[in-house]
Order: C-alpha cells, then structure tokens, then sequence
C-alpha cells in the first residue's frame, strides 16, 4: 500500500519577533501543534524571527519540514540548513509557487510585506480558480484587523465581489487555527 503524504500546512509569516510577545509565543505553539498532529511544514526556510520559531518548535514536535528559499536570501535568513529539507528557488514567484503546490492549506501569521506579498499572491490564485486550498489569517492580538478592513474595503467600493471575503477565514488565534485544520484534515485526508 503506497504511503500518503501527511496534511502540509504552509505558513507565512515575518522573518522578524515584532514587538507583542504572543506573536512569537503563537509561533511556537503553531509549530508544536504542527508537530503533535503529525502534520507537514512547509515555511519560507529562514531560521530568523517567527519564521524560525515555527520551523523550530515543528520539528522538535516531530514534523517533517520543508524549506522553500531563493537563492539570494540563504545567506541572511537560513545559513545553515538545520531545519527540514530544503529547496532553493531563483526567484521569488518560484518560491510561492512551490510552497503552495506542496500545501493543502495556508496560514498566515504576523508578518511585514514579504507576508502580504504571499497572502495576496494565493488570495489572488484563488479568486482566479487556480487553486481551492483554505487561507487562514491568524489574526493574534487583532494583528489583521486593519488587512480585513481593506479587503472590505475593496469589495465595497467594487473592485472585488464580494466573496473575496469567502476565499479567506480569520481566526483569532492557533488554538481556532488548528480546531480548523483539524476538521479540514478530516475532510481532505479522512483522519
């Protein structure tokens, strides 16, 4: 019997701590749960900021991990290939599309404008039918709220109908994000 792979879950998120604790802290615990559900990371490959915190508390907890990285940020953000496999892009639209096609599902933690690049990239692929995996925005402290505020903002003034706002689910926390995954898990992989 051929082996399935396991749920991925890609992450985005910032390559920085921010300055509210409970994002580093949910970035740690998102990982655990990673790891204690058997699941798959997929994540941008650096070993900085939240991004490092998820990988690292994934794979202590057990998980395979993925690392998708162009070539020019090896360097600054995953020097030393330490956490999961790695795959090194020439671009940054290479990057995205990989770690999308490996995923069965998104989430997006804090992050600064590498995570809005990657957020609206696969909001857009979805409203375009490209793709049909779930997006979460893990909305931790209200971090998001000004973000769902602009996309209803867009659907008001009709540059986009209104379900953009179907393609995307904000929860506020890890604990809904994984309550979600969960029961997304059992819909697309029957366990």
């Amino acid at each position: 019997m051929a082996q399935t792979n396991p749920f991925s879950l890609c992450v985005y998120c910032g390559a920085r701590d921010g300055r509210n604790p409970k994002y580093l802290r949910s970035a740690r615990a998102l990982g655990h749960a990673i790891g204690e559900n058997g699941w798959r990371l997929i994540y941008g490959a650096g070993e900085v900021g939240i991004m490092g915190a998820v990988a690292n508390a994934a794979t202590s907890a057990g998980a395979a991990a993925i690392g998708v990285i162009p070539a020019h940020l090896v360097a600054t953000e995953a020097p030393s290939r330490r956490i999961g496999e790695r795959i090194i892009t020439e671009t940054m639209h290479e990057r995205k599309k990989i770690m999308l096609m490996n995923a069965d599902a998104v989430a997006v933690l804090p992050g600064g404008a590498g995570s809005l690049d990657e957020f609206f990239e696969v909001l857009t692929w979805a409203q375009l039918g490209l793709h049909e995996k779930p997006v979460y925005l893990v909305d931790i402290e209200g971090y998001w709220q000004p973000l769902l505020a602009l996309i209803g903002h867009v659907i008001a003034e009709g540059f986009a109908d209104p379900s953009l706002g179907d393609l995307l689910t904000a929860v506020p926390d890890v604990d809904e994000l994984v309550s979600e995954l969960r029961q997304s898990v059992r819909e697309t992989h029957g366990g």
